[in-house]
């Protein structure tokens, strides 16, 4: 079975745990509503990262609040490229899945939106 990627992005108003935890949470529920298919058991793994002004708290502790209690997930930082969008939480999920990679549905939130203009959300489709 093949893997795909699913990427999202959020932004978040400052670092404080409940904020991250609320937009991650948010941002992995539209991804769960975008792609209907996907159950957190066929996922492989999931990578989140954060730039480097949010670090109060792990961004994976809301998948694992969310139940995800068996998929391996880590946490990283992004790179500090000048002028990025700041507090941002960005997610790859690694889905195991025998949809087509055009199938899958990315998701990005809130400022987001402008790391990936090209992408429309679901209701646009």
């Amino acid at each position: 079975m093949p893997v795909r990627g699913i990427r999202g992005a959020i932004d978040v108003i400052s670092d404080q745990p409940e904020e991250i935890l609320t937009a991650t949470r948010e941002l992995l529920e539209a991804i769960l509503l975008a792609n209907p298919a996907l159950k957190p058991a066929d996922l492989a793994s999931v990578l989140f990262t954060v730039t480097g002004d949010l670090q109060s708290t792990y961004p994976a502790q809301a998948a694992r609040q969310m139940g995800w209690k068996e998929v391996p997930l880590m946490c990283g930082c992004e790179i500090p490229v000048p002028g990025s969008l700041p507090r941002c939480v960005r997610v790859l999920l690694h889905w195991n899945t025998n949809l087509a990679q055009a199938d899958v549905r990315h998701i990005y939130l809130r400022g987001a939106v402008a790391l990936r203009p090209d992408l429309k959300s679901p209701s646009e489709h």
